[in-house]
Order: C-alpha cells, then sequence, then structure tokens
C-alpha cells in the first residue's frame, strides 16, 4: 500500500512538473516572440528594406549598412567609406547588390550601389538652411520618391521638400513645391515610412506629418487636386504626432505615433480610415502600447507596430496587443507574410 501510495504521488508530481514546465515554456515564448539576430554594431538602425525572403538589407547611425542573404541567419556588416559620421535613416534595394541610401542633415545625401555596397556613388545632395531628408519610397525599379522637412520656398514660406526620381536613383529632381505646412508641422525621420507611392485613379503619392499639427496629404495627379485630412492623434508639440504610416495604395491608410518624449503614453496613438481619408476609426479594444515609430501590414488585416518601449501585434485593428517589451525604431515584413524583422538601436536586429 505505501507503494502504490508512493507511485501515485511520483505520478502527480510529474504531471505537474510537466504543466509547469509547459505553461512557462509558452509564457516565455509568449513574452519572448522575437529572436535577437545581431547586436555586434555601435549604430542607430532606421532604415530596412527587404526585397525578396532571402534577403535583407539595413542602414543606420555612423555609416553602418548591413545585408543578409540567407533569411537573416548572417550578416554582412559595412561602413560607407568617407559618410562614416552619416546617419542612413532610408534604405530600399531593389535585390541583393542594387541599392538606395538616403542620408539625413545638411547637408543631405542619397547614395546608390551596384554592387552589393563594395561601391557607393553619390547621386543627389543638398546643401541649404533646414534641410534634413525623412523618408523614401519606391513604386517600381525606376519611380522613387523622397521628402524633407519644410524649407524655405520664397516670400518667406516654406514648402515641404519632395524630390523625385525616374531612372531607378541614379538622379534625383526637386519636385515645385505645393503643400505648405503650418508653423511647428514636419515629417520625423523614424523609419523611412511615412510617405507612400500610391495605387491610385486621383492620387500620386501620400504622407503624413506630425508636431503642432498632423495631417494625411493625399497629392493629387496632375489636373487632380490635392487633399489635406486632420489625424486625430497625439500631437501639439515638437515630440508628437504621426510617425509612420501603412497603406494598400488605394483607400485605406493607418497612422501610427505619439510623443517619442513620452513611449509609454498609450494614448490616441493610432487610427485608420478605409474611405480615404474622409472618414477616422480608431480603436475600440486596446491601443498600441504607448509611442510606435514603425507599422506594417502582415496580411490582410493583421498589423505589427513597433518603437522604443515594444511591439505590438493586431488580428484586426480594433484591438492590439503588446507581444514584447523589446524596443525597436523599424519593422519589416517578409514578401510571403511569415516573418517580420526587426531594428533598433545598438545595431540589434531581431526577428519575429
Amino acid at each position: 500500500m505505501a507503494v502504490a501510495f508512493s507511485l501515485k504521488t511520483m505520478k502527480l508530481t510529474i504531471l505537474a512538473y510537466l504543466l509547469f514546465a509547459c505553461s512557462a515554456a509558452h509564457s516565455q515564448t509568449r513574452q519572448s516572440p522575437i529572436t535577437i539576430l545581431d547586436s555586434s554594431h555601435d549604430c542607430s538602425i532606421r532604415g530596412m528594406s527587404i526585397p525578396s525572403n532571402r534577403v535583407i538589407w539595413i542602414s543606420g547611425s555612423n555609416g553602418h549598412v548591413a545585408k543578409s542573404t540567407d533569411g537573416g541567419k548572417t550578416w554582412k556588416w559595412m561602413l560607407v567609406a568617407g559618410y562614416e559620421k552619416t546617419d542612413f535613416r532610408a534604405i530600399h534595394a531593389f535585390d541583393s547588390t542594387r541599392v538606395i541610401i538616403m542620408g539625413v542633415g545638411n547637408p543631405a545625401y542619397i547614395l546608390k550601389t551596384k554592387d552589393g555596397g563594395q561601391s557607393w556613388k553619390l547621386v543627389y545632395t543638398k546643401d541649404t538652411v533646414g534641410m534634413f531628408l525623412d523618408a523614401m519610397d519606391f513604386r517600381n525599379e525606376q519611380e522613387g520618391i523622397c521628402i524633407g522637412d519644410p524649407i524655405d520656398a520664397g516670400g518667406g514660406k516654406k514648402k515641404f521638400f519632395v524630390i523625385r526620381t525616374h531612372d531607378g536613383g541614379d538622379t534625383w529632381q526637386q519636385q515645385s513645391p505645393s503643400v505648405t505646412p503650418v508653423e511647428g508641422e514636419a515629417v520625423f525621420s523614424a523609419s523611412g515610412s511615412n510617405i507612400a507611392l500610391l495605387d491610385s485613379k486621383d492620387f500620386d503619392y501620400a504622407f503624413i506629418s506630425g508636431g503642432s499639427a498632423s495631417n494625411l496629404y493625399l497629392i493629387g495627379k496632375l489636373g487632380k487636386a490635392n487633399k489635406v485630412y486632420p489625424l486625430r492623434i497625439n500631437k501639439g508639440t515638437e515630440s508628437s504626432g504621426a510617425f509612420s504610416m501603412a497603406t494598400d495604395g488605394r483607400n485605406k491608410f493607418y497612422s501610427i505615433g505619439g510623443d517619442y518624449k513620452n513611449p509609454d503614453e498609450a494614448k490616441d496613438n493610432f487610427v485608420w480610415t478605409a474611405d480615404g481619408g474622409k472618414s477616422w476609426q480608431t480603436p475600440l479594444g486596446a491601443q498600441p502600447s504607448g509611442y510606435r515609430s514603425c507599422i506594417r501590414i502582415i496580411k490582410g488585416k493583421q498589423m505589427v507596430a513597433c518603437g522604443t518601449n515594444g511591439v505590438d501585434v493586431c488580428d484586426e485593428p480594433n484591438k492590439w496587443r503588446h507581444i514584447s517589451a523589446e524596443g525597436f525604431n523599424v519593422c519589416r515584413v517578409s514578401l510571403d507574410g511569415k516573418m517580420v524583422f526587426f531594428g533598433g538601436g545598438k545595431g540589434r536586429v531581431g526577428r519575429m
């Protein structure tokens, strides 16, 4: 009888242990779903581009650029010669060899490589008061756009700075200013994701702003009028407003931000529209858990957003859930929608 009791006790003990171990493993997975792939370089990563499921490019401060050709398993880091102090906050990769990088500041730089980063060619530079490039997007292998903070356009007026390319980034042309911001309104250079070339019959491209005002700007095609829609998002200071935008290229726009000086403030930091900006919605359930510098669509209504205090995901925009306290500046989704990559401070690269 004593033996039977001991055996029963042993079985119960083993069962309890297994349940505890499984629960602990599940809890750990739920709390830390992001694997850190690299953290070996002293830079802040803000640019990321994924041209294929195996090729990932990143860019950051102190002249750093890196690429992986095996889905993030290994990374090749490089310093862009002559630009070791430049902050490359946006990057667009066509493949593993042809890449455009955007350097902010004054002077501003855009460089291109055709040999995988072995050599870089300066394809655009601008040196003027207030110059600061913010974001870049490409519609295809030829058409690209880059936006910067408002600069003096004459007559005491400022206009958002916009340049375009129609030859894959080999040359860039400044556009005639068409949009006037209010005092204190600008474009944040947080993750290169606040401008997008559109697939619309009426509008060529869209971008979002922040600061004293926060708006969605829809820039009309030739002969079409521009549209401006105020965003019901945390704004009013130089550190708050809309920081990032995801779109289907037509009528759906998802805008995220907050106040980067108050990263834990989870209020009025996400809005979206499904009718091209005519009406806006905010989550009925949980919002993203603080300031967010980047938002991307994973698949369908599934989205991911990251900021300095962590990562959030949603299956539909009405309810977000916090999945990691690991802070990042930028996120991008693989072409097959199966993986999300992140870049942040201290050269950290992550994968979910």
